[in-house]
């Protein structure tokens, strides 16, 4: 019988079927038909009936089916050598039992068909065709069904014999598994160590099936290793607990922990594949994915990488030293190179996962080691700018012109790399800032390099030095920015022997730089000049997006401190003592006084172009408010004693008090603390009222001390006007907005003469004013804020008449603009002397400051619009006269004041159509060019407002277009033509069709005769301008458009 055994089983594994043996599967998993009628069946009753019922009715077809009998021969001869229990009590065992042995019946018939396949050979009329496949190969359903098996084989047989901790409890999953932990009884023979190790042996037999396997493991793994663990690794042998003891409840399985030796192994095993090659990626890899959770990058790799919990934990496990290390240094050593290799990745979802990982790493080893995080981390990412600050350790023969320093492929990964550790993983680390602080100044020169040209790492440097910056203490940051401008040489920048180039894949490299010859000397010094004022412009570039943590500000106050140290030192002269005859002290004292002229320049030029690029919230908090008026008044006060008073100067004194008046005056909510900042200004603020010459700034300033010693409990009438005045200076109309009379309305009249009078004593004696125009702005605008229309005096204009002819451009144009006000406002007092006041604003005309002239011509157009009928015709003589009676320059501002008088009469325009366009054609034919675009700019103005009034003279306005646009030689002249046309379809629109109707056609010519033949691209574009907005009237005109209406009438 032993001999015929193996023959028996020959001819079975032969002639027996896939489809036999997975029919017997589905009858093994098929559900049993219950009596739902009766409530004392309960779930575990079901279950137990179900699974003895499946196993008597596959006994019953494998022995009466004569199908199955080469089947049933099969299992017969694999359970005759097989060496487990397969009968029990247990009639969970049993099921498990069977399903373990159909489970190799499908193995080792999937073998032998796999053997006996012989593929033919393809078909060259169709090589498109798909080869045949192996006769083992499992359809879908079929893979559905194994890994159903393949559940309740792990359910059965596996998972409610792991000791509490081990593994995930069957109750935790689902409902059916707590029905399985309750039925399976741990009591009955064989024992739950044997059940365990059979299952697991036999599952891991039919993984050597390579298709089996990986259904196996795809979904179990996880349950399989811990039966091993268990099995291979638990200290004690464990008695099989009774069935009521095997399960305890939920809450207690959810709180189980896992037992010491599993702790104990899983470490072990961990630190071991931590050690080999790769091992990091291996264990990253492992954890992200989880047992059975597919690759990385799968489905569910977005979810995974989101989660920051477990990259926390993967990060502990890589900075925790293991035992089995010697040292930690050593473990240092081969694990911090496995970990900078998980930032460069190419695929972008496991590359997300990695860096994730990788960026944690580094800050969980940075802040538990700092000291070796420092040496194998951050070092070996930082080493491509450390070499070029290192020069000195370079060898000679590396060294020559023109050698790579750093590549273009190593300095692209450092500058990634280090975004992603500091910028991304955004943990101020002391040794994280500490290391990244060296090098931040090469990080600025590669920055400045960048924005010459498109680089793929500029805003990665960007967003570098702006943590760095944000990160750092103010005073090292401050420090840092010097350095960054030049101002101090100890932090370390880009050697001047190393220099950054372009690379052939669009990067940047470093290279050694080229020598010089003697020729190229002024190349190179321009070349330095010029990058020197490149990197103060980036520096602003980059300050302007720190305004916002207040370190734009403490850097422009450090600059006006610096300006304030250039101010108090003596100025010493250059001697012109020839080199030769110098001796080297004498040398080295001239070559550190050019440098610090060098300096100073430097300092003059940062604040230019922090005046330029910051914006108005440059000062985030009053802190650096106070220091900024201290600043100011430190330097007033060096200047004085340096005579070296000028009205700049001044000019700053004057807003910085006027700023500190606003903040007193309520614009600022000011605390008890902010009192105590304001009283740094009081030994200033008292230094100033002793020596500065002007009264009305020692006023100011004591009257500002009082109210900071007061805590605004007591405030001057200087320091309220002072305010207004600075609020005022804001309005770009220079409209000064009306307040209700206060109470010391009724002694202003009285101050108001004094300050006149002691003006006009000043002046008398010779003196020579500087006062600022926040300070004499005092004096005129004093006169306007606190009065209603109609309450000025005759006094007061006087004053504010006598302040126009001031010989200080603020005041003179301070004064102007409040009797342009004043004239808006319709004032009598200032209605009655028209003619005075016309007067002043031509006069002021003449002026070569654009704030006096600008605002003169605002004078002019307001009483041309009061008075158009007495102001109107002498303008447009004045206008109209040639160059012996007044200069181009007045006769252009005049245009500018005849088209703010058209735009403001609008339909009242009409009246004085006549005069106005025979002064603008007859300027169309004047000699010079810019009068010549300036009456045509005007005609454009004056034709768009004219409407149906045109008609009369549209021909001749037209031949005076065509005729300018055709045959003058000045290209400013030609745009102007053209842009008339433009002013007028835009004008007329739809009307257009009816005012020139005879002449349309003629227009529609010169533009096209423009867009051809014309060689100025403005004046094309003006041309073409003008095309369109034709077309369109001519559309709307051809096709109007409907209008959907419906009439709605009432019946009586």
């Amino acid at each position: 019988m032993a001999a015929r055994r193996p023959v028996a089983g020959s001819g079975a594994l032969a002639t027996c079927g896939l489809e036999s043996i997975l029919e017997a599967l589905k009858l093994l998993l098929s559900p049993g038909a219950s009596d739902s009628g009766s409530l004392q069946i309960t779930k575990h009753d079901v279950l137990l009936a179900t699974l003895s019922s499946n196993l008597s009715a596959l006994e019953d077809k494998l022995l009466k089916d004569p199908h199955w009998k080469k089947l049933k021969l099969l299992r017969d001869e694999i359970a005759n050598k097989a060496e487990w229990p397969q009968n029990s009590v247990d009639v969970t065992w049993s099921f498990t039992s069977q399903t373990l042995l159909l489970l190799l019946c499908l193995k080792e018939t999937m073998i032998h068909l796999a053997a006996d396949f012989s593929p033919g050979k393809p078909s060259l009329r169709t090589p498109e065709a798909a080869p045949a496949l192996s006769p083992d190969t499992l359809s879908i359903s079929q893979q559905k069904t194994v890994q159903s098996v393949l559940q309740f084989v792990v359910t059965f047989g596996v998972c409610p014999y792991l000791v509490p901790g081990v593994g995930v409890p069957l109750r935790c999953r689902t409902a059916f598994g707590a029905v399985v932990q309750d039925v399976v009884c741990l009591s009955a023979p064989p024992d739950a160590t044997r059940r365990l190790y059979t299952s697991c042996r036999i599952l891991l037999n039919i993984a050597h099936h390579t298709s089996l396997g990986s259904l196996i493991f795809c979904r179990h793994f996880g349950d399989i290793a811990a039966g091993l663990c268990q099995l291979g690794f638990c200290p004690t042998k464990r008695k099989p607990l009774p069935e009521e003891e095997s399960c305890t409840d939920e809450k207690t399985q959810v709180r189980c922990r896992a037992p010491a030796w599993l702790r104990r192994l899983c470490g072990q095993l961990l630190s071991e594949r931590l050690m080999k090659p790769s091992g990091v990626q291996a264990v990253v890899r492992g954890i992200l994915e989880g047992a059975g959770a597919g690759a990385a990058g799968g489905s569910d790799a977005e979810a995974m990488a989101a989660d920051w919990k477990k990259c926390d934990l993967i990060a502990k496990i890589l900075a925790s030293c293991p035992q089995q290390s010697l040292s930690p240094e050593d473990y240092y050593r081969d694990i911090c190179p496995q970990i900078l290799d998980l930032f460069h990745f190419q695929d972008k979802l496991t590359a997300r996962q990695f860096q994730r990982v990788a960026t944690t790493t580094f800050i969980t080893m940075s802040r538990e080691r700092p000291q070796l995080a420092s040496k194998y981390l951050l070092e070996p990412v930082l080493a491509p700018l450390h070499r070029c600050l290192n020069t000195a350790e370079i060898p000679e023969s590396g060294m020559a012109p023109g050698t790579i320093l750093v590549t273009e492929e190593e300095l692209s990964r450092c500058i990634e790399d280090v975004f992603k550790v500091y910028v991304v993983g955004n943990e101020p680390l002391t040794v994280l800032v500490d290391s990244l602080l060296p090098v931040s100044g090469v990080l600025f020169s590669l920055y400045c390099f960048t924005k010459q040209s498109v680089s793929h790492i500029r805003s990665l440097c960007q967003e570098i030095l702006l943590w760095i910056l944000g990160k750092l203490e103010r005073k090292k940051a401050i420090a840092s920015l010097k350095g960054f401008a030049g101002l101090d040489k100890s932090v370390s920048c880009l050697p001047s022997l190393c220099q950054f180039r372009a690379a052939a894949q669009g990067g940047i490299m470093i290279t050694i730089k080229e020598t010089v010859c003697d020729e190229d000397e002024d190349e190179a010094l321009y070349q330095k000049v010029s990058s020197e004022q490149c990197r103060v412009e980036h520096l602003g570039d980059l300050l302007s997006h720190c305004q916002e943590c207040g370190l734009a500000g403490d850097f422009f106050i450090f600059c006006l401190q610096e300006l304030t140290h250039v101010a108090m030192e003596n100025e010493t002269e250059l001697k012109t003592k020839p080199f030769s005859s110098k001796s080297v002290l004498e040398l080295e004292q001239h070559q550190t006084l050019v440098e610090g002229q060098g300096q100073k320049l430097l300092v003059l030029q940062l604040l230019a172009i922090l005046c330029e690029r910051m914006s108005e919230q440059i000062f985030t908090n009053i802190t650096q408010v106070v220091d900024f008026v201290a600043a100011t008044l430190q330097r007033a006060c060096a200047s004085l004693a340096h005579q070296a008073e000028s009205t700049v100067e001044s000019q700053t004194l004057s807003m910085s008090m006027g700023l500190v008046a606003v903040m007193l005056g309520g614009a600022v909510q000011l605390k008890s603390g902010d009192f105590a900042v304001l009283k740094q200004l009081l030994p200033l603020l008292e230094k100033v009222s002793n020596v500065y010459p002007d009264p009305v700034i020692q006023e100011l300033a004591a009257d500002l001390r009082i109210t900071i010693s007061t805590h605004g409990a007591f405030s001057t009438d200087a320091v309220s006007v002072a305010a207004q005045s600075t609020l005022n200076r804001k309005d770009p109309e220079g409209k000064i907005e009306e307040q209700q009379p206060t109470s010391h309305e009724k002694n202003s009249n009285g101050s108001d003469l004094e300050q006149q009078q002691s003006r006009e004593k000043s002046r008398q004696m010779g003196l020579k004013s500087h006062t600022p125009p926040i300070a004499q702005e005092v004096s005129v605008s004093r006169t306007t804020t606190n009065h209603k229309s109609g309450s000025i005096t005759t006094d007061q204009l006087q004053e504010v008449i006598l302040s126009a002819y001031d010989p200080q451009i603020p005041t003179r144009a301070a004064a102007l603009r409040t009797l342009s006000c004043w004239i808006e406002q319709r004032e009598a007092k200032a209605l009655e002397m028209q003619e005075k006041l016309l007067k002043i604003f031509l006069e002021n005309l003449e002026h070569e400051d654009t704030f006096v002239y600008l605002s003169a011509i605002q004078g002019v157009a307001l009483l041309s619009d009061v008075y158009p009928e007495k102001i109107l015709l002498g303008l447009l003589a004045q206008y109209d006269g040639g160059k012996d009676k007044h200069t181009p320059e007045t006769r252009m501002k005049v245009g500018e004041v005849l088209m703010r008088v058209v735009r403001a009469l609008g339909d009242m325009v009409s009246k004085y159509r006549e005069p106005l366009i025979h002064t603008f054609l007859r300027g169309a034919r004047d000699p010079d060019s810019a009068h010549r675009a300036s009456s045509l700019s005007n005609l454009g103005e004056l034709c768009q407002r004219l409407d149906f009034l045109l008609g009369s003279v549209v021909h001749e306005v037209t031949a005076c277009l065509i005729a300018v646009a055709k045959t003058d030689h000045e290209v400013q002249v030609r745009r102007a033509a053209i842009h008339v046309i433009v002013l007028l379809f835009r004008g007329l629109s739809q009307k257009a069709t009816e005012v020139l109707r005879d002449v349309l056609k003629d227009l529609y010519h010169l533009l096209k005769h423009v867009v051809r033949l014309e060689p100025d691209d403005v004046a094309k574009l003006h041309a073409q301008l003008a095309l369109e907005e034709l077309d369109e009237i001519m559309r709307n005109f051809l096709f109007p458009p409907q209008k959907l209406e419906k009439k709605i009438v009432v019946l009586p």
